[in-house]
């Protein structure tokens, strides 16, 4: 790596290169260094919207060279500042790159560019009979959610990213473009690479090409909703489920703070702290599925058990749970959300998240919760008044509690959301010296540390 150059002598030799798609303009900038999360702009020196390998590969050569930091960015939904521009640089925006590339409807696989978002892509697979199941709520793009190990709700049926990301295609930081594995549905060929850089976060290498595996469209799909008088009912119904080996699809939990947002927010009258089953399957099979779990809900003293067969039904309930940000912001305007999750064995779940509803509401926060049940995972948002510090602190000093209990009971300070800026001290917390080996990796593939610094190991960097 040779010395910094000037912001404007690499903006001159990129617009060179790719012409009007190098930018510094100071919109642009400002919206890559912004995302869903609440940490403060942090925006690049400039951003490029490539559209082929080759001119990433390129353009990684041409920083390299420039010793320029190299952030890739997806669609701006990640929640730990995963995508900021901690040290300014290369903002490399896949916008372009959004085309699946092909569709193996045989072997059920998918190649596409990291751009596209997960609606996108089940748009273009409409007709085909498959679909892609990995349902983080917002419409991310699949390269962010490669980069990010996504899950969210249907994560207990059909598993997470690094269950459905098959192989790579990944620009290193010294521009050389590898592809991690072929098309086999497994392999004992060597390091499993794909899944090193799935969960990398960008600090490894940039992805340009993605090799899922996609699901058969289900025959039919039903949903339901069912209120418990306490959290700890609502969770011990979904553990229940889960032992009894019935394969729902989507197991999510809404706590009365949350329920009353969602209620306001899209005009619907759910009882407070309900469960929301999905079932997939044939006609028969999903028949049987929810009679059984409305069974086991009736034992743990469920009630209100109620249908969403008809897809009109099931989108509206769906789409309130996908827009839990929205409806719990709006249990506080003009608050900013400081948002976490954890994951812990479900055994545990219900102890951890009753304590954790307890010492929210102990220090006098509003702090609605949802969680992906069926699994551990759950979320907080801790709602706070940007104008106040205390809050700020507060807000901080409750996420610390919460994820030393989760590790306490053997979880992850983060189940979907990534370490990115804010939970770099916790991942030491967890796993101790392990964290030594994937910085000796960081410094194998990225020596001068170029690769989207400041996310997983260095901080410094405050909301």
């Amino acid at each position: 790596m040779g010395p910094r150059v000037s912001t404007s002598i690499l903006a001159d030799r990129l617009t060179g290169m790719i012409g009007p798609r190098a930018s510094v303009a100071r919109g642009v900038l400002d919206q890559h260094g912004q995302s869903e999360s609440h940490y403060r702009n942090l925006p690049p020196d400039i951003v490029v919207f490539p559209e082929t390998t080759q001119e990433v590969a390129e353009i990684v050569k041409l920083c390299a060279s420039a010793g320029m930091p190299i952030v890739p960015f997806g669609a701006g939904t990640s929640l730990e500042g995963n995508a900021a521009s901690v040290a300014g640089g290369v903002c490399f925006d896949f916008a372009r790159m959004n085309k699946v590339l092909t569709v193996h409807d045989s072997d059920m696989d998918v190649v596409v560019q990291p751009g596209i978002t997960r609606k996108q892509l089940n748009a273009e697979l409409r007709g085909t009979g498959l679909f892609f199941p990995i349902d983080p709520g917002a419409d991310a793009s699949i390269g962010g959610m490669t980069s990010t190990r996504a899950s969210g709700t249907m994560a207990v049926r059909y598993g997470t990213m690094k269950d459905n990301v098959m192989a790579l295609e990944v620009v290193l930081a010294d521009g050389r473009v590898i592809r991690t594995a072929r098309r086999a549905r497994k392999s004992a060929a060597g390091y499993d690479l794909t899944r090193m850089f799935v969960g990398a976060e960008g600090t490894l290498g940039v992805i340009t090409e993605v090799t899922l595996k996609v699901h058969p469209v289900p025959q039919a799909i039903s949903a339901a909703v069912c209120s418990f008088d306490t959290l700890h009912d609502a969770v011990d119904t979904a553990i229940s489920v889960i032992q009894s080996a019935i394969p729902v699809a989507r197991i999510e939990l809404l706590d009365d703070v949350m329920m009353r947002g969602i209620n306001a927010y899209a005009k619907l009258g759910y009882r407070e702290a309900p469960l929301f089953f999905e079932f997939h399957g044939s006609e028969s099979s999903v028949a049987e599925q929810a009679e059984a779990a409305q069974a086991i809900a009736a034992d743990h003293g469920g009630h209100g058990f109620a249908w969403a067969k008809a897809q009109e039904d099931r989108s509206r309930l769906w789409h309130a749970r996908d827009n839990t940000l929205y409806a719990g912001l709006g249990l506080r305007p003009g608050a900013r959300a400081v948002i976490t999750d954890v994951c812990v064995p479900i055994s545990r779940l219900a102890e951890c998240l009753t304590e954790t509803r307890r010492d929210a509401d102990e220090h006098g926060f509003t702090a609605p919760i949802v969680g992906h049940v069926g699994d551990g995972n759950f979320h907080m948002l801790i709602l706070i008044d940007p104008a106040k510090p205390d809050e700020a602190e507060g807000a901080k000093a409750l996420q610390a509690r919460m994820v030393a209990r989760a590790i306490a009971m053997d979880g992850t300070c983060t189940g979907e959301h990534g370490i990115g800026l804010g939970k770099i001290d916790y991942l030491t917390d967890e796993l101790g010296e392990a964290v030594d080996v994937m910085k000796s990796i960081k410094t194998a593939l990225d020596p001068d540390g170029l690769m989207n610094p400041g996310k997983i190991f260095a901080s410094g960097v405050h909301a």
